[in-house]
């Protein structure tokens, strides 16, 4: 399904089932939170959060290029300052892929033609995405034990799960867009069962230099 919506760019993956806090204090992200809330009751208060490829989230030239897959993202809250800011709560539905940047829209926010991409475990079915989701959530399982957290309650259905995980492992923007734009359930969670393989080795890694070590390069800045 094809059709328009309003764009968020930010630096970061926004994944189906999760929710997103924003803090929106740009003139043109105000402009939609007022749009929105302005649409009548019942109408989706829906708009399009796709992470930014070259750029910067703040000003209005700020954002250079945009990654081609994105996630729409229903407004459950919002709650305004006197000053005309607001804290939004979000949550992620449908991933959609950016056809293109609709110039014509006449709005401060960027407007994008999309296509709405749905959910497919793959040519195997459940019957493959089952186990692998299995696998894939008691490595992340591990994963968090070896950083000194609790293990958590996973989700039964693969794909809620793919997603879960994909939100929750500490990985780059890179890392997170090329798991939000596997085409199945199963290639997204092998993906993930592949990067946690990594992920615990180099935790393994660090853990076993001395601390010396792990400052010798120095600080950076992000």
């Amino acid at each position: 399904m094809v059709t328009q919506l309003p764009l968020f760019p930010l630096g970061t993956v926004l994944f189906p089932g999760l929710v997103l806090p924003l803090h929106v204090f740009e003139r043109r992200y105000r402009v939609l939170v007022q749009a929105l809330l302005s649409l009548p009751e019942g109408a989706e208060r829906v708009f399009g959060v796709v992470a930014i490829r070259a750029g910067r989230e703040v000003g209005e030239d700020g954002v250079r290029a945009l990654h081609g897959i994105g996630c729409t993202a229903r407004l459950q809250d919002a709650t305004p300052h006197e000053d005309g800011r607001f804290d939004i709560v979000v949550v992620g539905e449908t991933r959609f892929r950016l056809e293109e940047l609709d110039e014509s829209a006449g709005t401060p926010y960027h407007t994008g033609v999309v296509e709405l991409l749905g959910e497919s475990d793959g040519p195997g079915g459940r019957a493959e995405s089952e186990p692998l989701a299995a696998a894939t959530g008691a490595r992340f399982q591990a994963y968090r034990v070896r950083l000194g957290l609790d293990p958590i309650a996973l989700p039964a259905d693969p794909t809620a799960l793919s997603y879960l995980v994909a939100a929750a492992v500490l990985l780059d923007l890179g890392d997170r867009q090329a798991l939000l734009g596997q085409a199945t359930t199963v290639e997204r969670l092998g993906a993930e069962f592949a990067l946690l393989r990594r992920e615990l080795a180099l935790i393994e890694a660090f853990a076993s230099l001395p601390a010396a070590d792990l400052v010798r390069e120095g600080s950076h800045p992000n």
